[in-house]
């Protein structure tokens, strides 16, 4: 269906609760086992808490931050429109990608989900010649199938299965529709008629579309959890095998992030969750006794925790004096940020048992109330019922004499980069992916000549089609100048005109241009400046040791980042980031940074006004984040000069 590209509409952020009711959708649809509600906690507005596994399992389906947009296209012969929705969310540390379709009333999982969330689907099998037809966007004849029967009992009339090939039987390629009953068949060969109709595949336009406007992630080499010979699971349970965030959010805005530890002697994906193209596994083989924790060594690790957090952050940022934090913080960002990363977990079963929820405190407002007992922060309740950071004491004897333990090897930057720990959040907020920190970057300006101005560069020898620096046009006229015997004999500095340069530079629509036609001479700087301006400008910005000839020069004026403080619903500010593609610089990277450093909410959509054939996107993050914001750009080899702030909350530009 997507073998063309779909034209999606801007990005809207989905709202917790809509979230949570699409992943329920999902779970019920697709008949996803999940754990039954616990009786217990309950958050202080009076609402029960869903447990954590029903949560993880949302999560992984539909991650937090996730966003929706309407998309039209054109499927079959005769080009039927068909338009529906995309679901795009980013799980931590990876892109943001299309992670499901609504076509009518049926949500179709694309391979991303697919490869995440093993065994939702039913999962049928074809030879490899016949899978690169479907790839293609052909549909899946009856006598294609394989390793049947018997096929999968849920592979039924209209529901959704994953098709893959007998080469790598355990990796979903393309997703369709079941136009018979699968499962009941007794006998493929010599059969007839369609079995499956291909909604999506690898390689479709779906697949391809990104925020950065690169390509599609390659396929795993083996998911091992496919494989139909292992006793199936559900994500009931691998529940063990998730990290698990604070979920304590009195508006609703919480959540979990999801973490599946590779099988231990299975081969693993390619791409590493941590480290993108390594495949280790994340998390350090150290031998720890596997015993359960009680209630109060799981208090001491997140208390532990928090302080190695601001050992951190007072360390890395010496010269701030609030240490690199943005103040007030939120509750879901000081343990996304400050507690979450400095876990000691070394094992996924640690990583289930070590969490806000096991502790005494229950959740993280009471955590922070705990911390501001002993005076190490001051804290403020809003409206809501959320818990605020407002100040933090980073001169506190806890924090100055506190000393580093060891972190689970996650990163190549080890501890001190924010690499260990169960929450997966790199404190210093750069995703592992990012290649635009530290990128050398400088923009160069270029002319075209006119056709008009042929037979200047002939007489140099140069062609007018080329592109030319303005220094390296100079030379080129003074060169003309002299062929032509063009110096005034009185006065070498003027250069009389002959009927080239009179027609070509000189239109005589301006005075200077009357003034310049009777005098018969014009003085040669003027001369060269008005050359100059008259070729069409182009520019290109060259990253690295990359050179103008390896890279295409754009027409126009070179583009500026755009960097806008403005006022969203009374009284809140925001910071919109606009251009970055321009400058190497993927936004949603960019994004994960900001939510870290300024430990506020980002969003990622497409500027109004782009081109959905070449969107651009913009970047938002909550609060006045001017100075983050220049931070991190110069950190990507951005030069101020190349910025422009306007700060609409006060009417004015700088």
């Amino acid at each position: 269906m997507f073998k063309k590209k779909p034209n999606v509409k801007p990005l809207a952020p989905l709202r917790s609760s809509d979230r949570r009711k699409i992943a329920d959708q999902i779970i019920a649809n697709f008949s996803i086992a999940t754990p039954s509600e616990e009786d217990g906690d309950k958050q202080e507005n009076g609402h029960d808490t869903t447990t954590i596994g029903t949560g993880a399992i949302r999560n992984s389906l539909l991650p937090e931050n996730s966003q929706s947009a309407r998309f039209t296209t054109t499927a079959g012969k005769d080009l039927k429109q068909v338009s529906g929705t995309v679901y795009v969310g980013a799980h931590p540390g990876e892109e943001q990608r299309v992670l499901w379709i609504k076509l009518e009333h049926q949500l179709v999982p694309t391979v991303y989900t697919l490869w995440r969330n093993p065994r939702i689907v039913p999962l049928l099998h074809t030879p490899d010649v016949v899978l690169q037809k479907l790839r293609g966007g052909a549909d899946l004849m009856t006598p294609g199938l394989a390793r049947g029967p018997p096929f999968p009992s849920g592979a039924v009339k209209h529901s959704i299965v994953a098709v893959a090939s007998l080469e790598q039987p355990t990796v979903p390629m393309v997703v369709g529709t079941c136009q018979i009953d699968v499962a009941a068949l007794q006998e493929v060969t010599g059969a007839k008629g369609r079995a499956v109709r291909g909604e999506h595949w690898h390689g479709d336009e779906i697949w391809a579309w990104s925020t950065s406007g690169g390509t599609g992630r390659p396929a795993p080499v083996d998911l091992p959890e496919w494989d139909s010979s292992i006793e199936e699971n559900s994500l009931e349970n691998k529940l063990d095998e998730v990290a698990i965030e604070d979920s304590d959010d009195e508006q609703g805005q919480g959540g979990v992030s999801v973490h599946q530890e590779p099988v231990n002697d299975a081969k693993v994906t390619p791409q590493n969750d941590f480290v993108e193209g390594e495949d280790g596994k994340p998390y350090e083989d150290i031998g720890v006794d596997q015993k359960e924790f009680s209630t109060q060594e799981i208090d001491d690790i997140f208390w532990n925790a928090f302080l190695y957090g601001l050992h951190h952050f007072r360390k890395t940022n010496k010269s701030d004096p609030h240490h690199g934090l943005k103040f007030p913080v939120n509750q879901s960002a000081v343990i996304s940020n400050l507690v979450l990363p400095f876990l000691p977990i070394t094992t996924p079963a640690q990583a289930a048992s070590v969490n806000i929820k096991k502790t005494s405190w229950k959740n993280a407002k009471k955590f922070i109330k705990a911390l501001e007992k002993v005076k190490l922060v001051k804290s403020k309740d809003r409206d809501g019922g959320e818990c605020v950071l407002l100040d933090i004491d980073f001169e506190d004897p806890a924090v100055t004499s506190f000393v580093p333990y060891r972190l689970p090897k996650k990163d190549a930057t080890g501890a001190e980069s924010g690499g260990g720990g169960g929450g997966r959040a790199v404190t210093a907020g750069i995703s592992p992916s990012d290649d635009s920190v530290g990128q050398k970057l400088s923009k160069v300006d270029l002319c075209k000549p006119k056709e008009s101005l042929a037979p200047i560069f002939a007489a140099a020898n140069a062609s007018h089609h080329a592109l030319y620096l303005p220094a390296e046009l100079r030379p080129i006229i003074t060169s003309y100048i002299g062929s032509e015997k063009l110096i005034s004999d009185t006065n070498k500095r003027l250069v009389n005109l002959n009927p080239i340069l009179a027609n070509a530079v000189f239109d005589g629509s301006s005075t200077l241009d009357r003034e310049v036609l009777a005098k018969g001479s014009v003085p040669r700087d003027a001369l060269i400046d008005r050359i100059l301006k008259s070729c069409s400008p182009y520019w290109i910005v060259l990253r690295n040791d990359a050179t103008r000839e390896q890279v295409k020069a754009n027409a126009g004026h070179a583009p500026k980042i755009h960097v806008v403080l403005e006022t969203r619903s009374g009284n809140k500010t925001v910071t919109k980031v606009s251009g970055v593609e321009t400058f190497y610089i993927q936004p949603q990277a960019l994004a994960e940074e900001l939510q870290k450093s300024c430990a506020s909410s980002t969003s990622v959509n497409q500027l109004a006004g782009s081109s959905p054939k070449k969107p651009v996107m913009e970047v938002m993050v909550q609060g006045p984040q001017r100075d983050a914001v220049f931070k991190a750009l110069e950190k990507r080899g951005v030069n101020r000069q190349w910025v422009e702030f306007t700060d609409k909350t006060k009417g004015k530009k700088k």
